[in-house]
């Protein structure tokens, strides 16, 4: 089967930038003898961000590119010069972006909106340079801060798509075949169950030129908040929907347990989507005449309003998209979302199922740029003219422990 571009799921390494050290260089000219240390700080090393970016659907880009580095702040020099700054990498995501640690499955941040800038990892603040440890009984201090080390961390970027109703249901409910009859989105439909293999978003129009945006995700099967077919994988991009919509095929031997069951499976997941508002709709009532339909109504439950519907013969699909507008401007949803804050309750992920869903994966983070670590850096060393240097014992580099002293002049 061919790879999908819908990817909502990624591991990425992320690097800070390393701060510059500090520089130790005594003030050298022309009558100064003795002019004292004059070494500049180094800069701060590049942080990483997190943005939210509207233009972005899915996280197809990360996707191949999973190594974040930012720049490192370079060296104090002579004469109190202040390092470069490092430079800052902002990592683009779509709005509804939640990240992970993936090594502890900690929380780390959520991205809802366009623009929204989170820091994800601080870059390493620069040393200071000699000239800030001189004292009335040190005038000459030989030694300078080092920069702080960089952050580094492996992140999982979740995507949970933004929609304004959820589509809940087994497989071959009629799911797709809904979304096609309400909006211009074109899911696959067949006759066959996980047809749909990745969630798709219709804006369905409404009276006066208003609209609200409906998302379809894969069928749930019983087990699914265990894993069990793939609704797990699925199953967080109706966490940030205010109005579930179930929907059951009026062909089920019950009606009421196939509903039941996928209210335990979603409550399982999440037990904060069982305090959103909910509708039930009863799909393929076209084969049901209205005698058994008035039958099969007794035994509904009454909880939460329910209606029958048909996709294929156009069966009160207006009466739907009424009953759908009032649950989403009704008082006590909009009260609802101004309680959540517009957000969702985060809880950390079990670190076992980040190791299954990226087993597949080349693991290959961080083998870029050991060479760079392993470098050394020498951009803080200032060009003495030794010819003007009287005592060499006093000549003192710091951090060149592996450097061979050099050899003596034997006369």
């Amino acid at each position: 089967m061919a790879e999908t571009n819908f990817i909502d799921y990624v591991k990425i390494y992320c690097r800070s930038g390393k701060g510059g050290r500090g520089s130790m260089h005594m003030h050298r000219a022309k009558y100064q003898p003795n002019g004292g240390p004059d070494g500049g700080d180094g800069g701060r090393g590049g942080h990483v961000y997190l943005r939210g970016n509207h233009n972005f659907w899915t996280l197809l880009h990360l996707r191949y590119d999973r190594h974040i580095f930012a720049g490192s702040g370079g060296n104090g020099g002579k004469c109190g010069s202040h390092g470069a700054n490092g430079e800052d990498r902002y990592i683009d995501v779509p709005p509804g972006t939640v990240a992970y640690d993936a090594e502890t499955g900690k929380y780390i941040c959520d991205v809802t909106e366009d623009g929204q800038v989170v820091m994800l990892l601080k870059g390493g603040r620069g040393g200071l340079g000699n000239q800030h440890f001189a004292t009335a009984t040190r005038q000459a201090p030989r030694f300078a801060q080092p920069g702080e080390p960089m952050q580094e961390m492996m992140v999982i970027l979740e995507l949970k798509l933004l929609a304004d109703v959820g589509l809940v249901g087994l497989p071959n409910a009629g799911k797709s075949t809904l979304v096609s009859a309400m909006s211009n989105a074109r899911p696959k439909i067949a006759n066959y169950p996980f047809t749909t293999l990745e969630p798709s978003l219709g804006i369905v129009p409404y009276r006066d030129g208003r609209s609200f945006v409906i998302a379809d995700i894969p069928g749930i099967i019983e087990g699914a908040s265990e894993g069990r077919g793939l609704g797990l994988r699925f199953l967080r991009h109706i966490e940030r929907n205010s109005l579930l919509l179930f929907m059951v095929p009026g062909d089920s031997d019950n009606i009421r347990r196939e509903y039941e069951l996928l209210l335990r499976e979603v409550g399982n997941f999440n037990a904060g989507l069982l305090e959103k508002h909910r509708i039930l709709a009863v799909t393929k009532s076209d084969l049901l005449d209205d005698e058994l339909i008035e039958m099969l109504s007794e035994d509904l439950p009454d909880d939460l309003p329910v209606i029958f519907i048909s996709a294929v013969a156009g069966k009160n699909m207006q009466q739907l998209k009424d009953m759908l507008w009032e649950e989403l401007n009704s008082e006590s949803n909009k009260l609802q979302s101004v309680a959540e804050g517009g957000s969702i309750v985060h809880r950390d992920r079990d670190v076992s199922l980040f190791s299954s869903d990226f087993a597949e994966w080349q693991d290959d983070f961080g083998d870029d740029g050991d060479e760079e670590l392993e470098e050394f850096d020498v951009d803080d060393l200032e060009e003495y003219d030794l010819e003007e240097v009287e005592d060499l014992e006093d000549y003192v580099i710091e951090d060149l422990e592996d450097t061979e002293e050099p050899e003596k002049d034997p006369e």
